[in-house]
């Protein structure tokens, strides 16, 4: 039974068509993927789904009657909900406070009533989350459960998922799962988004994919292959291993770490342990590893946005204690896991973003060389490959991946020595990643030391030379590119860290 429809719906805005005459069927009771590249017309199929826009030509029919969504919480009302790919959270109220901040219930302002429904929600999605904790508190991918539980909470007849395990760990997207299994079990329509390939096939009943906001290809899941989901895609097979991976020269160590221990913002202890780690100039060095396993939190003491004791030295000079901007100008620079929250400033343009940790170098006695300053940015973009009409368009009305390219480029522009990544494949559609991973392996071709932290095994498999794995703040292997495999990374990444372990 279809009981959501897309007929011949086009969206333009101003002079981009980002849809062209798509038509969408939504089966009750299946997972519905929708598939396609970063500007594909995904994101806005789904927000005018959601209530979020309406389409310039075409029509919805919600079980074959016409419908005209004109806000989300008239969509909300008639069983539309979705759970985006970028974070809306209150990170200053609790678990519960958000789960039912824009529900209609009677019970909203009953806060027992209020605290059982949320603890029933949360013991079939998210064990373990305190309905009372503040959001804040929470790890990105506990954050992440919040929001599907806050779409639950609404009893939808059709969810809308976005990149719904680009957070979560192993475990978490096995109960995600689960949930989901059970949502189909009592007829739920589910739309489901995502870029790990081997995720849709495993979940995914119907394929949709979409290209330059047409719809190329639709059918059951069972006859489709990963291969051939590509080549849809993108119109052409293309190799996911990234060009000279494993072949790396090493260099002089840039990073050295000796004894470090990183401190818990909020739970006191520490959450990371290294008694010896060294990253090299000319290598491209992954950490993988599951959620909460310490990969972001050794990232953030690299970059100074984490307490921590210990020896940390760049170029055998120490930079422990550095504040984030003082990391900079010393030439350690981050992109951290969550783009929008942390990487970009929204109010700004492209440019602007581009330019801003690097604005002393265009200064001369107080005065901007404004000239100077957008011949670089201009340089940047073309050096990235980043899609944008100019270096003046809004950095939000970019794609994900063009978005990721600002923030590297930001951190270029610093001239770094070492860059690090913090899921620089999360939410990017396959083609974009492609192109993220050819950066950073010019990056490391110059003698820069590259490091990035993943939770996705083939994104650490395909763009490494080299893989540490960690779980529970230490590092339990260390692997060549030839050396690693997916038994030896899951392994690892599941295995009880040895106190005493060091790595070079």
């Amino acid at each position: 039974m279809i009981v959501l429809r897309a007929e011949n719906v086009s969206r333009r805005f101003g002079g981009t068509l980002a849809l062209d005459g798509v038509d969408f069927d939504v089966h009750a009771g299946a997972v519905n993927v929708l598939i396609g590249e970063n500007g594909a017309g995904k994101s806005t199929l789904m927000r005018i789904f959601a209530g979020a826009d309406q389409p310039t030509s075409g029509r919805l029919l919600l079980e074959d009657a016409e419908v005209s969504l004109r806000s989300v919480r008239e969509a909300a009302r008639l069983g539309i909900g979705i759970v985006h790919q970028e974070l809306n959270l209150c990170p200053n109220l609790t678990v519960a406070e958000n789960i039912f901040l824009t529900t209609d219930r009677a019970f909203l302002l009953d806060r027992d009533a209020e605290r059982r429904a949320v603890t029933t929600l949360l013991e079939r999605i998210g064990p373990g989350i305190d309905p009372e904790a503040r959001v804040s508190s929470l790890r990105v991918g506990q954050q992440q459960i919040v929001e599907i539980a806050r779409a639950l909470a609404e009893e939808v007849r059709v969810l809308i998922l976005d990149e719904p395990t680009s957070a979560l760990s192993a475990s978490e997207v096995d109960v995600l799962f689960g949930v989901i299994a059970e949502l189909k079990r009592k007829g739920t329509a589910i739309i489901y988004i995502s870029h790990r390939l081997e995720e849709l096939v495993r979940i995914g009943d119907h394929v949709t994919v979409l290209r330059d906001g047409r719809r190329v290809a639709h059918s059951p899941m069972a006859d489709v292959s990963v291969p051939r989901i590509v080549e849809q895609m993108l119109g052409e097979p293309r190799a996911t291993k990234a060009p000279g991976a494993g072949k790396a020269t090493k260099g002089q160590a840039v990073i050295s770490v000796r004894g470090l221990a990183v401190y818990s913002r909020t739970q006191g202890g520490t959450e990371v342990n290294l008694e010896r780690l060294d990253i090299h100039g000319g290598e491209v060095t992954a950490v993988y590893g599951l959620l909460g396993s310490g990969r972001t939190e050794l990232l953030e003491a690299l970059s100074g946005l984490r307490p921590s004791a210990g020896d940390i030295l760049l170029e055998d000079k120490p930079v422990n204690g550095l504040s984030p901007a003082e990391c900079v100008r010393a030439g350690i620079l981050l992109v951290p896991e969550d783009r929008q929250r942390d990487g970009l400033f929204a109010n700004l343009s492209v440019g602007q973003n581009m330019s801003l940790s690097s604005l002393a170098e265009f200064s001369r006695f107080g005065t901007l060389d404004d000239s100077r300053e957008r011949g670089e940015i201009d340089a940047m973009i073309a050096r990235l490959r980043v899609r944008t009409a100019s270096q003046d368009t809004p950095v939000m009305a970019l794609s994900g991946g063009n978005q990721q390219k600002v923030v590297i480029g930001r951190c270029l522009m610093a001239g770094p020595r070492a860059i690090l990544l913090d899921e620089p494949g999360r939410g990017v559609d396959i083609g974009a990643r492609g192109e993220i991973f050819e950066i950073v392996r010019e990056l490391a071709g110059r003698g820069m030391a590259v490091l990035f932290a993943t939770s996705d095994l083939h994104e650490a498999l395909d763009g490494a030379d080299r893989i540490l794995v960690m779980a529970q703040g230490r590092v339990t292997a260390d692997l060549s590119a030839a050396e690693a495999d997916e038994p030896r990374l899951v392994a690892a990444a599941n295995a009880a860290p040895t106190p005493t372990m060091e790595t070079v």
